[in-house]
């Protein structure tokens, strides 16, 4: 019996295609605001620039370990240790408030995919748990802004999973764990959908459950045949349909 999804965020749900992948100025915007708040209440810097390299060169160093462990980068704590190596005093840094400073949410440019609403809505509609898990750095607290921004917060009540949080990244099996724990259903009983065959498929399949490939642009060869996900589609549209073939009987 079906009786949970899993949805992936980013490129799954979100659609980042028009954002352009315009981070290098994203991210100066974003920590201004953290510069600013530390020189107003916290300690005085002098060097915004020497702030934005001691960050990008630590958050680089984060994700390149987290490929061999797959243990989660968190970008409060990249934050607060760039800080620190610049003098400010540890002791007077508050990590949520340095990151409310840096006040995330929506990128300019992305959206929600046009079939996700309606997609959500037959699930939720037929009695079926609907979660999200995500590989972000950012604690879950700040993509909900972006996700009340996106109209997908309501959607999402009780499961909504950041890597940051449980300290794992997809495919890592202990990300999938907490996340059926948190949407309190078997493995048997629940499907994934992401666009990332490693993270998303592979994961998913790994921890038990049937794994749905979302396709939004070309993807690469999946470890020649290794990765084979249980069903691929272009839109969410054609999810139920998937689904009454797996769950006869779920709506």
């Amino acid at each position: 019996m079906l009786k949970a999804v899993l949805f992936d965020l980013d490129d799954t749900l979100i659609d980042w295609s028009g954002f352009g992948r315009q981070w290098e100025a994203r991210e100066r915007l974003l920590l201004r605001g953290v510069f600013d708040y530390i020189c107003d209440e916290v300690h005085s810097l002098s060097d915004f620039d020497a702030m934005i390299t001691e960050f990008v060169s630590r958050t680089q160093q984060a994700w390149e370990g987290a490929r061999g462990n797959l243990r989660a980068p968190n970008i409060g704590v990249v934050m607060v240790e760039a800080l620190i190596a610049l003098g400010v005093p540890p002791e007077s840094l508050d990590q949520r408030r340095c990151l409310e400073a840096y006040k995330w949410g929506a990128a300019p440019g992305s959206k929600l995919f046009p079939d996700v609403a309606e997609a959500l809505t037959t699930l939720r509609e037929n009695g079926i748990k609907i979660g999200i898990v995500t590989n972000a750095y950012q604690p879950m607290w700040m993509r909900d802004a972006e996700l009340e921004q996106h109209s997908l917060l309501s959607y999402f009540p009780t499961c909504r999973i950041s890597a940051a949080d449980v300290g794992f990244l997809k495919p890592h099996p202990a990300i999938f764990e907490y996340a059926l724990n948190c949407i309190g259903t078997k493995p048997n009983e629940t499907v994934f959908v992401g666009d990332n065959p490693v993270a998303d498929i592979a994961g998913a399949q790994s921890a038990g459950m049937q794994a749905v490939l979302r396709v939004t642009h070309p993807t690469p060869p999946m470890l020649s045949g290794l990765i084979v996900p249980d069903h691929a589609l272009n839109t969410l549209a054609e999810l139920p349909d998937v689904l009454d073939q797996w769950y006869p009987g779920w709506r």
